[in-house]
C-alpha cells in the first residue's frame, strides 16, 4: 500500500475538559468511533473505517497519536518501516498522561473524553445509539466507554492494556471494577461486548478474555481465531485481527470476524434495515 490522502474523510478539532484531539469523519448515519491501533490511523485503520460508513453509518476517528494516513508497510517503507512507526507512536504513549500500560484495574484518563465524543456524535447524528472499535492499546477503551448507554455496539480488537507482563495483568484489562459493573450490568439487560484476538497472541493474551467472559458473563462474545489465519504477507506476528492481519477474502476466518463486527454495527444501530 501507499499512504493514504483520506481525501473521504473531513478533519476537524474536538475539545472537552480542557482536551482537544483531532478528529475525521465520513458517512451519514448513526455513529461509530473508530480508535485506532498502533502506529495510528493507518490506511488498513481508514478501509475498515470505510467498511463501517458504507453499511449507512457516519465514521468518526479521533487522532490521539501518528500521523494520518501514512503507510508504514515495508512495501513503501523498508523492512524496519511499521516497527519503527510503532515505537515512535509507542513513545508518545509511553510519556503522555491519557493511556495506562501497566495499572490492573483503572480506566486510562482519556476514556472521559471518549465518552464525551460519543455523546457529542450521538447527538449530532442521531440514530438509537453509537458503535465504538477499539483497537490494540486502545482496545479497553471501547469496553470503557459502554458505561455509557448511548454506546450500543462496543468491539475490542485485540485489547491490549494492561500490558501482560504479571499473570495479575494478563486477566485484567484497563477498566476500573466499578465501571466494568456497570457494563455487565447492561450485559445481563441484553448488550453485546464483541472481543477479537488471535490465539497466542501475548498481547492480547487468553486469560483476558477468559476474565472478561467471567465478569460479563453471555454479554461478551468472543471471536479467537487461528494464528494461521492471519495474513502472512504481515510483517508482525499475528496480532491486527481487523487491519494489518485481515485477510479480506470470502470464507477467511478474519473476514468473517469482520463481517460479525459489522453485523453487530447494522443490528444495533440501523434496525429494520435489511
Amino acid at each position: 500500500m501507499t499512504d493514504d490522502p483520506h481525501s473521504d474523510f473531513s478533519r476537524e478539532d474536538f475539545t472537552r475538559r480542557g482536551v482537544t484531539h483531532e478528529i475525521l469523519r465520513s458517512g451519514s448515519g448513526p455513529a461509530v468511533i473508530v480508535i485506532a491501533e498502533l502506529p495510528g490511523v493507518t490506511p488498513r485503520v481508514l478501509d475498515f473505517a470505510r467498511r463501517v460508513r458504507d453499511l449507512g453509518l457516519t465514521v468518526v476517528l479521533p487522532v490521539l497519536f501518528g500521523k494520518v494516513g501514512h503507510d508504514p508497510h515495508p512495501d513503501s517503507a523498508g523492512r524496519l518501516g511499521l516497527p519503527a512507526a510503532m515505537a515512535r507512536a509507542g513513545a508518545r504513549i509511553c510519556v503522555g498522561r491519557e493511556f495506562t500500560l501497566l495499572a490492573t484495574g483503572r480506566t486510562s484518563p482519556v476514556v472521559p473524553w471518549l465518552r464525551e465524543l460519543a455523546a457529542a456524535e450521538h447527538q449530532r447524528c442521531g440514530g438509537p445509539g453509537v458503535g465504538a472499535v477499539g483497537m490494540c492499546f486502545t482496545g479497553g477503551f471501547a469496553l470503557a466507554m459502554a458505561t455509557d448507554e448511548r454506546v450500543l455496539a462496543p468491539v475490542l480488537a485485540q485489547p491490549s492494556l494492561p500490558l501482560g507482563l504479571t499473570p495479575w495483568q494478563k486477566r485484567s484489562i484497563d477498566t476500573s471494577p466499578e465501571e466494568l459493573a456497570v457494563v455487565a450490568e447492561r450485559c445481563a439487560a441484553g448488550l453485546t461486548v464483541l472481543g477479537l484476538r488471535f490465539e497466542g497472541d501475548w498481547l492480547a493474551p487468553a486469560e483476558r478474555f477468559a476474565y472478561l467472559e467471567r465478569v460479563l458473563g453471555k454479554g461478551f462474545v468472543a471471536i479467537p481465531l487461528p494464528r494461521a489465519s492471519a495474513n502472512p504477507a504481515a510483517v508482525m506476528s499475528p496480532h491486527s485481527t481487523l487491519t494489518e492481519h485481515l485477510v479480506d477474502a470470502p470464507g477467511a476466518p478474519t473476514r468473517e470476524a469482520l463481517d460479525q463486527v459489522l453485523e453487530l454495527f447494522r443490528s444495533r444501530l440501523l434496525p429494520g434495515r435489511d
